[in-house]
C-alpha cells in the first residue's frame, strides 16, 4: 500500500500546518489561562479560516464544503491536532450526519453549518447511558405534528457555544431476542428552544476552554419536521458517524504526538546534565526511540483505515484498532515526554503537563478503549461463532 503523499496533499499538509503554526498556537496559553476563548478571537479564527479555505473541509464541495477525500482529510484533522481543542476547532468540520438532511432542514441547518454561520454540537451519552447507547432515557414522544423531548444529556463538548443539537433520543421499543431494546432516532433542536437548558459542565483537566456541557430538556416540543431521518433510525445513522469520528480522532491523537515527540527531542538535545545533553543517554534515546516507533505505527494504521474508507472498504474493526492505538500511543508519548522533561515537564511554564492532560481525554471519548477492543474482538469471534 502506497501512503506516499500527492502534491495536492503536501499542500494541504503545509497549509494547515502554516495556519496552526500562525493562527492558533500563539493563542494557547491564554485559552489556557481563561478556559475560554474569547468570543472576538474566535470569531477572528473562524474568519481567517473561511478565508484560507479550510472551514467545512470534510463537506463536499457542492454544498459549499471543501470536498476532500477520507485520507487527506485525515491529513487535515492530523494537523490540527497540533493544537488544543478549544481553538482547532474553531476551524470547524460540522458533523457529517448533517448530510442527512433533507428539504428545509438543508437550509435551515446544513448549509448555514458549511458557511459556518451556525455551528452544531452532538448529544448521545447521558449520565446513565455512556457507551451503552440503546440505555438511553432520553425519551422523544409523538404529540400530533410534534415530538415532545425529556431527559438529560451530559458530556456534551461545545454546546455552550453552539446554535443547534444533533440530538439522540429513545422514540420506542422493539422486541428482540435477548429483551426489549430502545429504538433511537435523531433530532435537530435549536439550542434556544423553548423547554431545553444549557448547563456548564464541571471543570475538565483535558483542552481547557473545551467546555463539556450538561443538556436537560424538559417538555421541549419540536416539529416533526426536525426529525433527521426516518423514526428509529437515529441508531444506523449514528453508525455511520462514529465511524469517520473515531478516525478523527486517532489523526488528532497522531498530530499531537508528532508535536510532543518534537519538542521532547529538541529539549534532550539541549538539556545538558554530567556534562553531555541528555540525548546522549540511552535512559533518555532508548524512549525517544519507542515514542518514534509507536508514532509511526499509529500513523500507518490511522492511514490505512483512511485509505480503506475512500474505496468504501473501512469497517468498524478499521477504526477501532486506529482510534485504540493512536489515542493509547498518544498517552504513553506525553508520560514518557513527561519523565524525559523531569521537573520542568510538569511546571506549567512549559505545556508539555498540558499535552500530558489533554491526552487522558482521548482513551473515552468517541468509544473507550474498552469499546473498541470489544468491536475488534467481536470481529475476530463473530465468523467462528462465538
Amino acid at each position: 500500500m502506497d501512503f506516499e503523499l500527492t502534491d495536492e496533499q503536501r499542500m494541504i499538509v503545509d497549509t494547515v500546518r502554516r495556519f496552526v503554526t500562525t493562527e492558533l498556537a500563539p493563542h494557547e496559553d491564554e485559552v489556557e489561562r481563561l478556559d475560554e476563548v474569547p468570543p472576538e478571537l474566535a470569531e477572528e479564527i473562524r474568519r481567517k479560516a473561511i478565508a484560507a479555505g479550510l472551514y467545512a473541509a470534510n463537506m463536499p464541495e457542492e454544498l459549499g464544503g471543501g470536498g476532500l477525500d477520507a485520507t487527506s482529510m485525515t491529513l487535515v484533522e492530523r494537523e490540527l491536532g497540533r493544537a488544543g481543542y478549544a481553538l482547532q476547532m474553531l476551524v470547524a468540520r460540522p458533523s457529517n450526519i448533517l448530510q442527512a438532511c433533507e428539504g428545509q432542514q438543508r437550509e435551515r441547518y446544513l448549509l448555514p453549518a458549511v458557511r459556518g454561520e451556525r455551528h452544531d454540537c452532538l448529544a448521545m451519552t447521558e449520565p446513565g447511558a455512556g457507551s451503552d447507547v440503546r440505555s438511553m432515557t432520553t425519551r422523544a414522544v409523538r404529540d400530533g405534528d410534534d415530538y415532545v423531548i425529556s431527559g438529560t444529556k451530559h458530556f456534551i463538548s461545545h454546546a455552550d457555544v453552539a446554535d443547534f443539537v444533533i440530538l439522540f433520543a429513545a422514540t420506542g421499543t422493539e422486541r428482540t431476542p435477548r429483551g426489549p431494546r430502545n429504538l433511537i432516532s435523531a433530532f435537530l433542536v435549536d439550542l434556544d428552544t423553548p423547554g431545553l437548558e444549557v448547563r456548564r459542565g464541571s471543570p475538565c483537566v483535558s483542552h481547557r476552554g473545551y467546555h463539556q456541557c450538561e443538556l436537560v430538556f424538559t417538555d421541549c416540543r419540536i416539529p416533526v419536521g426536525q426529525r433527521l431521518g426516518a423514526e428509529g433510525a437515529g441508531f444506523e445513522l449514528m453508525g455511520e458517524w462514529l465511524g469517520a469520528s473515531r478516525l478523527s480522532v486517532a489523526a488528532t491523537s497522531v498530530g499531537r504526538a508528532r508535536r510532543v515527540l518534537e519538542m521532547t527531542a529538541e529539549w534532550a538535545a539541549e538539556r545538558e546534565q554530567f556534562g553531555r545533553t541528555i540525548g546522549r543517554f540511552q535512559g533518555v534515546s532508548f524512549p525517544l526511540a519507542d515514542m518514534a516507533t509507536e508514532l509511526e505505527a499509529a500513523e500507518l494504521l490511522t492511514l490505512r483505515a483512511a485509505a480503506k474508507l475512500d474505496r468504501g472498504l473501512m469497517t468498524d474493526r478499521d477504526a477501532a484498532m486506529a482510534k485504540l492505538y493512536a489515542s493509547e500511543a498518544l498517552g504513553r508519548i506525553t508520560d514518557q515526554a513527561v519523565q524525559v522533561f523531569g521537573g520542568m515537564g510538569l511546571m506549567a511554564e512549559l505545556p508539555v503537563e498540558r499535552f500530558w492532560r489533554d491526552a487522558r481525554v482521548e482513551r473515552i471519548w468517541d468509544g473507550t478503549s474498552e469499546i473498541q477492543r470489544h468491536i475488534i474482538s467481536r470481529s475476530l469471534l463473530r465468523p467462528l461463532g462465538s
